[in-house]
């Protein structure tokens, strides 16, 4: 197969491979009207704590503006707040709310334990090779970025 051909079958099945994985993470959110993104975005401020936008858009791989409007519509239903750094008004941190964690127990966990779960019935030495696979996808990803 020429090797435009191979670059273009990559392409298809990263995209399969995100589609699947988000049906798969969309599952465990069922009934909580949490959309894949906003749960992402949930998790890593579960995770690392209060965050600019510019810090989440890093962290979710998604552009600030999509951040932003994620963020805007999760506010607006009290899932996050926004609070101003007193030393410098122009930083925004983005943090989940109180009472959206105590409604939502747990609500992390699960979503951790779906990515996990996603690979679970993999072999090991599949494993592997996913690692290895996506360790090469980055270095070329970052080279890219650095030209």
């Amino acid at each position: 197969m020429h090797s435009s051909n191979r670059s273009e079958e990559a392409v298809k099945l990263m995209h399969e491979v995100s589609k699947t994985i988000k049906q798969k993470i969309h599952k465990n959110f069922k009934g909580t009207e949490i959309t894949v993104s906003q749960g992402i975005i949930i998790f890593s401020l579960c995770k690392y704590g209060e965050m600019k936008i510019s810090d989440i858009s890093e962290r979710v791989q998604l552009s600030k503006s999509t951040v932003s409007g994620i963020i805007d519509r999760m506010e607006e239903r009290g899932m996050v707040e926004r609070t101003r750094n007193y030393e410098d008004r122009r930083t925004v941190y983005v943090k989940i709310t109180k009472k959206f964690m105590e409604e939502n127990k747990g609500l992390s966990e699960k979503a951790k334990e779906s990515l996990f779960n996603l690979l679970n019935s993999a072999a090991p030495e599949d494993i592997e090779k996913i690692i290895d696979a996506l360790k090469i996808m980055k270095r070329i990803l970052n080279d890219k970025k650095e030209r």
